[in-house]
């Protein structure tokens, strides 16, 4: 699960890492955030994301990091959600690109249901964090 998860934070981190500014114009386009915070928040997470696959994939503090990885995919969900809720006609950004797109290319749902089961992932890993293979067993 630490690995899956790792490999999906990593794609979508490298993804938005390569176009940064579409990473913004992703954030920009859910109509959340003031201006000031689009940027910051557009370059911010994809080191976020690239961090986080690396503390999964080395299971360094596993339960720590698993908590932040499913408050991210919260958020995610939420804006999401929220953007289906209000009728706007985006791609959510997830792994590169992102933006206003027509309203035939929505993937609201599978978006949604993708997210749940990110978040069903985290869910395991908070309750039952330890692993033989991490850097967490090593220093048990």
């Amino acid at each position: 699960m630490r690995v899956v998860l790792a490999v999906v934070w990593c794609w979508a981190g490298w993804a938005k890492m390569l176009a940064p500014a579409a990473s913004a114009q992703a954030v920009r386009a859910y109509r959340i955030l003031p201006e000031a915070l689009v940027a910051p928040v557009g370059y911010g997470i994809p080191a976020l994301e690239l961090a986080l696959a690396g503390l999964l994939l080395t299971g360094l503090r596993i339960r720590l990091t698993s908590v932040l990885s499913a408050l991210l995919l919260t958020a995610f969900l939420a804006g999401i959600v929220q953007a289906w809720a209000r009728g706007l006609s985006i791609d959510c950004g997830c792994f590169g690109g992102g933006g206003e797109v027509d309203s035939a290319d929505t993937r609201y749902l599978q978006e949604v249901l993708g997210d749940v089961g990110l978040l069903s992932l985290n869910g395991w890993l908070i309750r039952w964090p330890p692993s033989r293979f991490s850097i967490d067993a090593a220093l048990r």
